[in-house]
């Protein structure tokens, strides 16, 4: 009888050893698959090949004169549909910028005014957009990036002729492979614009998100 019991505890033992043993390796998958595994090379060409995002920006914009602090809202989706708006500050809050490829339309949603600009050729490098950065970073073959503990560093220059953004610097988490802050310097290495990603959304925004308009108010011939 003893031994019958010993048989059964032994079972039970071996039982709960088993049971305890898959779920610890179930769980542990699950926590493998969920956390990033990406190396840099592929955090930086997962960032240089961004198909679209939706961002909420802290931006500080210095000059020798003062220093202005805003909030934007930016979406993109490739290859050239964009929208930015302005949060604060509250006095040119509700400013919208939106460029479906072909046309640009500005709009004040507080006042209720809106234009239209057809066949819009846009020739200027807003630094303030993650895709100008990424652009950047294509087309300079001296581009390079760094690997520190937690995030990743992504330096380039501006091909442009503007000495206030020459220098850009991208820092990204390597844990949640989503960009932190964004550095541009002055071609002294002084920072001019500094922005700050509160919220990043990446490859989830779609087109119909960014141009749900029709271009058909004030419209002026670019």
């Amino acid at each position: 009888m003893k031994k019958g019991k010993l048989i059964i505890l032994l079972g039970l033992i071996i039982l709960i050893g088993v049971i305890l043993f898959l779920v610890f390796n179930k769980n542990t998958a699950k926590v493998f698959k969920s956390g990033n595994t990406k190396n840099s090379q592929e955090i930086v060409e997962y960032i240089l090949n961004i198909s679209s995002y939706d961002v909420n920006i802290t931006v500080e914009v210095n000059s020798n004169k003062n220093n202005n602090k805003y909030i934007l809202k930016q979406k993109y989706v490739s290859p050239n549909i964009s929208t930015q708006e302005v949060i604060e500050p509250t006095n040119i809050a509700g400013i919208k910028i939106t460029n479906d490829g072909i046309n640009l339309k500005l709009e004040n949603s507080n006042l209720n005014l809106s234009t239209v600009f057809e066949n819009y050729n846009y020739l200027g490098d807003n630094c303030l957009d993650l895709i100008s950065f990424i652009e950047n970073y294509k087309q300079n073959p001296e581009s390079t990036f760094i690997e520190e503990e937690n995030q990743v560093i992504m330096k380039t220059k501006s091909g442009n002729e503007n000495r206030y953004t020459k220098n850009k610097t991208l820092y990204i988490d390597k844990k949640t492979c989503k960009p932190t802050k964004l550095e541009i310097k002055d071609n002294n290495e002084k920072t001019t614009v500094y922005i700050l990603y509160n919220e990043v959304e990446i490859n989830s925004t779609k087109k119909e998100e960014v141009v749900a308009f029709e271009m058909k108010r004030n419209i002026v011939n670019i």
